[in-house]
């Protein structure tokens, strides 16, 4: 067979469209770039396996457990007409270059190119930490080939994830709520938050009282805090445990009598200078960005929440503008680390730049293959200034902020001195009172002119030194005292994680991987285990569920440290001192002492369903975790203040927005005393015989009738199907009916509700007839209001209680009138937030056809569901917009229709 002809064509496949087309401009001709557009093949889920497949050792997890845990990989739906484009660019290529991103993800989609496109020409894996023309330059000259390693570890991780899943999640359906996930990594993030939330419902507040004062010398005032009584230190929130005890010694705990009484005390006294300690102060700057510490100071600096910084990360890479944004690495090219110095020297001075340049190679406990931090592209950076009218409003600030990090990693250390001033006096009671004040001054800025990084939130007493100059004082001066003030204090619980915070803290215990904590993080809140209250994380009492049962049955699956294990061992793989196979099996079946993932399923035994989903609150009152959600269950008998009547197991609903901490057994107990009836019998529907009930139910009080169940005999009256064979067919299960239902009134509750008002309120829509068409036109009660439909066509009426009275001749008034659109626009809007800081438009909140949403004016997104209004702050909706902004406008794919067939014509 004749060998190919030579086309000099050669074929370079990439991820996204958006790399094809920067790639595509630093290549010579003859490239010819292509977008796999992600992974082109993945595991099927076990119902889409050939039926052949089914019930072999592959049809539980779409993996072939009995060898060697071999995957049974398909082409996505969606990607089989770009494989087929793929394969005839291929046919036309000499060469075919894999230029997929250098992690084990991009070895991943490499590798699985290669086993689906097959090619018969040479292939040469080229990776590049950036997308200019150096980078790509210097590619092309380091060329191999697919790294069957990382393509291990990948693989083994997939795999991992799919037997976790898959075995675990079943029994969270069962024992806790239907749709429910388990997932290796998210679940270890969903027990921290809800253990920060445990720590903060187990806390218990102390209370310590200190002095400030105002104190004044020839050279000028400052302010200045107690410090001791008596020569011991005065207690701060640092000297109390959780429990509210005071743990350390020889400290002297001021109440608030005491502190008074000093304050008192001290209010003629003369204070004098006790001692001026003078110290050098030096600051050296941070490293350059990795993916973890970009998306803790974005969400710090910015308020952006992680997935919408690596969203807009992506886009900079992509376009050539940053590079890579996956990374564990803080370390910095030779041409990276000249151009920083070079242009910090340019726009600060050349003082500002250290004698040699600064080395960074500390790396996470987790860190993957070594990358380059992620800084500007190029062996010279472009200026802030350079790129703004290229860029998006996020995405400049995401890049200034990049830009800024790294020119500022290689400048000189902040330099300057902290003073501490100690002053005291005596009391008129006899007490020695001693305070002390420092503040820092910068003498050389160094690279605090380009940047200062932020900082989390933290517990305690903030006695961090002020940028702030005291006045030139010695030991022995006198001072003047003024606005000497006894002042209250409580020590605060555990701060809540932010998304930042707990970025950080997943970094620090080592457990999952930088470039998957936005996924995470997002996945654990579309799953409803933790929702965002302002910027804090807040766990959901499903949440606490789900954790419980994983802690008291799969231990081993949420413990940190053994989760940090598994990202080592995965570490191994890569690195190729272990095989992913061998791995898998004793994760999955286990290994002598050590049970494996099967085993520990297999033995489950009892799970007290009710016991899972139950937590105390008080001795009598528990709160549940129910198929409509928490509700509280007291245990006592209670009487009914409305009716006199002695309730058996009263309930409550708990409020969506109360946060676990937030119910203490006092809030417990104000819910059960002010909680409406769950259901109130009305009567018998004379027409249907079925007993008519009110309740309260999560989306509102509303009213609903009693269908009782088929009894046997009226079960064994249906009729029987057959097979073919004339065998009898088991007897299904009989459909149940639903029952009308319907929402009460604003004005109506369910304690005032009636029989006849329930039976008019189940009977809607109400139909008034037709027009002289003959369309017929009903009243009906909506979302939005009352309104009159006919066909498509809706009209708003005005009250609730219209839809009884309204007539068919008023109705056609109405429709005989022009439709007003738009009418709701001059509605005001539900909150406002000021402007937004990349629009510079004000902020609002409409209401809207599917629910309330947030907009500028030019960008809109809906509040999410799990957002009450009243706590949506204004750091929230800007984060939400930015979200929004990062995703890029919705591509909306046009639809054709088919060009007519001709008439075949007949030959003569």
């Amino acid at each position: 067979m004749p060998s190919k002809a030579k086309t000099g064509k050669k074929l370079v496949i990439v991820e996204s469209p958006a790399k094809s087309k920067t790639i595509a401009k630093y290549l010579g001709e003859g490239f010819i770039v292509e977008a796999s557009i992600g992974h082109i093949r993945d595991l099927p889920q076990p119902s889409e396996l050939p039926a052949e497949l089914k019930k072999t050792s592959v049809g539980k997890f779409a993996v072939d457990i009995e060898h060697d845990f071999k995957p049974y990989y398909v082409v996505s739906p969606d990607k089989k007409k770009k494989v087929t484009e793929l394969k005839a660019a291929l046919k036309d290529a000499d060469e075919l270059y894999l230029a997929t991103d250098g992690d084990r993800e991009g070895e991943a989609i490499a590798w699985h190119l290669l086993e689906v496109l097959k090619p018969k020409v040479p292939v040469y894996r080229m990776t590049f930490g950036e997308i200019t023309k150096e980078a790509i330059q210097r590619a092309m000259g380091n060329l191999r080939d697919v790294d069957q390693d990382l393509v291990d570890a990948q693989e083994t991780r997939r795999v991992l994830d799919r037997l976790y899943g898959y075995e675990i999640s079943p029994v969270l359906w069962r024992k806790v709520a239907r749709g429910l996930s388990a997932g290796r990594v998210q679940s270890v993030v969903t027990r921290m938050v809800v253990d920060r939330e445990r720590e903060r419902m187990a806390f218990k507040a102390a209370s310590y009282w200190d002095l400030t004062g105002q104190f004044g010398a020839d050279t000028g005032s400052f302010k200045a805090k107690l410090a001791a009584v008596d020569g011991a230190k005065v207690a701060t929130g640092r000297d109390f445990n959780d429990n509210g005890e005071l743990t350390s010694r020889n400290v002297a705990h001021l109440n608030e009598e005491l502190a008074t009484s000093l304050a008192a005390g001290l209010q003629d006294a003369s204070f004098t200078v006790r001692s001026v300690d003078t110290k050098p102060y030096t600051r050296r700057p941070a490293a350059p960005f990795t993916t973890s510490t970009l998306q803790q100071e974005a969400g710090r600096k910015l308020r952006f929440s992680s997935k919408s910084t690596m969203q807009i990360a992506q886009r900079l890479y992509e376009n050539g503008y940053i590079t890579y944004m996956r990374t564990d690495s803080s370390s910095l090219s030779d041409e990276a680390v000249t151009a920083a110095r070079r242009q910090a020297s340019e726009l600060y001075g050349p003082e500002y730049i250290p004698q040699s340049p600064r080395v960074y190679t500390g790396k996470a406990a987790n860190a993957q293959e070594a990358h380059e931090a992620i800084r500007p592209a190029g062996d010279s950076f472009r200026t802030p200034a350079q790129v703004a009218k290229q860029l998006s409003g996020d995405e400049f600030r995401l890049y200034e902020l990049i830009w800024k990090r790294t020119v500022a990693s290689q400048m000189g250390d902040a330099k300057g001195s902290t003073a501490t001033i100690r002053l005291g006096a005596v009391a008129s009671d006899g007490r020695d009172a001693e305070f002390s004040a420092s503040g820092t001054v910068i003498t050389f800025p160094g690279f605090l002119a380009a940047y200062e990084e932020g900082k989390d939130e933290t517990r305690g007493d903030d006695d961090s030194d002020e940028a702030r100059r005291l006045p030139n004082v010695a030991k022995g001066d006198s001072l003047t005292a003024a606005d000497i003030l006894a002042v209250g204090h409580e020590t605060s619980p555990p701060p809540r994680y932010t998304e930042a915070s707990l970025t950080a803290e997943l970094e620090k215990k080592g457990i999952g991987r930088p470039s998957t904590y936005a996924s995470t993080i997002s996945t654990i809140q579309d799953r409803g285990y933790v929702r965002k209250q302002g910027s804090a994380l807040v766990p959901s009492w499903i949440a606490f569920s789900v954790i419980r049962l994983l802690e008291q049955h799969f231990s081993d699956y949420v413990d940190y440290e053994f989760t940090a294990d598994m990202e080592g061992d995965l570490d191994k793989i890569a690195n190729g001192q272990e095989a992913g196979a061998s791995w898998l099996r004793h994760f999955y079946f286990g290994e002598d002492s050590d049970p494996g993932l099967l085993s520990i399923v297999n033995n489950l035994g009892e799970i007290d369903a009710r016991e899972i989903n139950s937590i105390p609150i008080t001795d009598d009152i528990t709160l549940r975790v129910g198929k409509f959600g928490p509700y509280l269950e007291s245990s006592a008998a209670t009487v009914d203040p409305k009716t006199g009547e002695i309730v058996e197991s009263a309930r409550a609903n708990v409020p969506e927005d109360l946060a676990p901490d937030e119910l203490t057994a006092a809030k417990a107990i104000e819910l059960m005393e002010t909680a409406a009836p769950e259901e109130r019998v009305l009567g018998t529907d004379p027409h249907t015989g079925h007993t008519v009930v009110a309740k309260n139910g999560r989306y509102g009080a509303y009213v609903t009738e009693i269908i009782p169940e088929m009894t046997e005999e009226e079960l064994a009256k249906q009729p029987v199907e057959y097979y073919k064979n004339g065998k009898p067919k088991p007897p299904k299960k009989p459909v149940k009916a639903k029952p009308r239902t319907g929402s009460l009134f604003k004005s109506m509750t369910v304690e005032s509700v009636t029989l006849d008002e329930a039976l008019q309120l189940m009977s809607l829509p109400r139909a008034l007839g037709e027009d002289a068409e003959g369309n017929l036109i009903t009243v009906q009660n909506g979302r939005f209001g009352p309104y009159l439909k006919k066909g498509t066509d809706s009209r708003s009426i005005g009250s609730e209680e219209e839809i009884f009275t309204i007539t068919l001749e008023q109705a056609l008034e109405i429709y005989s009138q022009p439709k007003q659109r738009g009418a709701r626009a001059s509605v005001p809007p539900l909150a406002e937030f000021g402007p937004d800081p990349v629009s510079e438009k004000n902020i609002v909140v409409k209401e809207g056809r599917f629910g309330p949403y947030i907009t500028d004016g030019i960008t809109n997104i809906t509040v999410p569901r799990a957002t009450s209004l009243e706590e949506l702050t204004r750091e929230q909706a800007v984060e939400l917009l930015a979200e929004k902004r990062a995703k890029g406008p919705v591509k909306r794919t046009a639809t054709r229709k088919a060009p007519a067939k001709k008439k075949a014509t007949a030959k003569k």
